[in-house]
């Protein structure tokens, strides 16, 4: 069974959970096809909002602490009467309260606005859905920080040591393929086709990307090495040397702040994350159109893909530049008095 924890207490939610959270839960994970831990999220979401419905709505739990309050009794009658005005309450609340920060709360407000949207779409449950209209607090745009080419080569050649082979062929992978850290820690090698590389995705979507020769070579090299170790886990492209198993998204973090500090780079700045951003900008800066960029990235789409033509890009600065009317000015004519003569 799937458990997870929050501020020290465990919890089944399929036994614990209300039928009505449940439905939703298996919804997401099993037709979505969304990840344990994003479903963990949406439980942990609609859990508090609950109990905060119920401390607000029923009198009798008005005194007892929100963490003491269970969510088995939640029933579409609680559900039902939500108004825009209770949410907003609840961001309040967890902004006032609990400390959020707006892209914390904006993500409380995308799982609410999920599971009204599944209680009135799928689920059938509701005739109009009384979240429609809700607002989500507002984010601060930023621009993804990543590395400019000249770093990213200062990256690969600070590559040293025991694992040499293995760090480098990841780095290598994140900087080419625009992997995220789950995709990267959960390739097989027989995942590895030729010049293709099938990756498993978000929501267990499949996409196969071609391998360029950086790409190959590195593969090539850490593989002869993987092929001459004794490993427990057969299957996994990546293993740690230590136990031969799989290697794990915190070493993969740990391997890239090791490596960015030891080119000289901020490892507080950047991340293997952002190694996914510099691999997505240097593509678009190079020639790959923004839908091409959306499928080797994996996006459901497009508006998210779209970031990235934000950034700031010299090529686009000298392009302007090269535009033949970009030193045109204005030529001022000779102002006219009242009689038509000039000035």
């Amino acid at each position: 069974m799937l458990l997870f924890e929050e501020s020290g207490l465990s919890m089944d939610y399929r036994t614990e959970a209300p039928p009505i959270l449940r439905d939703f839960l298996v919804y997401h994970e099993t037709i979505q096809g969304h990840s344990r831990r994003t479903v963990d999220e949406y439980c942990l979401d609609l859990r508090n909002f609950f109990r905060f419905l119920k401390q607000n709505k029923r009198p009798a739990f008005k005194d007892v602490p929100l963490d003491d309050i269970s969510i088995d009794d939640v029933d579409l009658s609680l559900v039902r009467d939500v108004t825009l005005t209770d949410i907003y309450s609840y961001m309040n609340y967890l902004s006032r309260d609990r400390g959020l920060n707006n892209t914390s709360r904006a993500r409380k407000v995308a799982t609410i606005r999920s599971f009204y949207k599944y209680l009135t779409n799928k689920a059938k449950l509701l005739e109009t859905n009384p979240v429609q209209d809700l607002d989500s607090p507002r984010l601060k745009k930023s621009l993804p920080k990543y590395l400019n080419l000249d770093e990213s080569l200062d990256l690969l050649d600070s590559v040293d040591g025991k694992n040499a082979n293995r760090d480098y062929c990841i780095l290598t992978l994140f900087l080419n393929c625009g992997l995220r850290i789950s995709e990267l820690v959960g390739l097989n090698k027989t995942d590895v086709r030729g010049d293709q590389l099938r990756v498993l995705g978000k929501g267990n979507k499949e996409r196969m990307l071609y391998l360029n020769d950086a790409c190959q070579r590195a593969l090539a090299d850490w593989l002869d090495e993987r092929d001459a170790m004794t490993l427990v886990d057969q299957n996994a492209l990546f293993v740690t040397l230590q136990n031969r198993r799989r290697i794990s998204t915190a070493a993969v973090h740990k391997l890239v702040k090791k490596h960015l500090a030891a080119a000289g780079l901020d490892s507080t700045q950047y991340s293997s994350h952002k190694l996914r951003h510099t691999a997505a900008t240097l593509m678009l800066q190079n020639g790959v159109d923004v839908r091409t960029l959306q499928e080797v990235l994996g996006h459901d789409h497009l508006n998210t893909t779209q970031i990235y033509t934000h950034v700031d890009n010299e090529d686009l600065r000298t392009a302007a530049r090269a535009n033949p009317l970009g030193g045109v000015r204005q030529k001022k004519k000779p102002k006219k008095s009242k009689n038509g003569e000039e000035t």
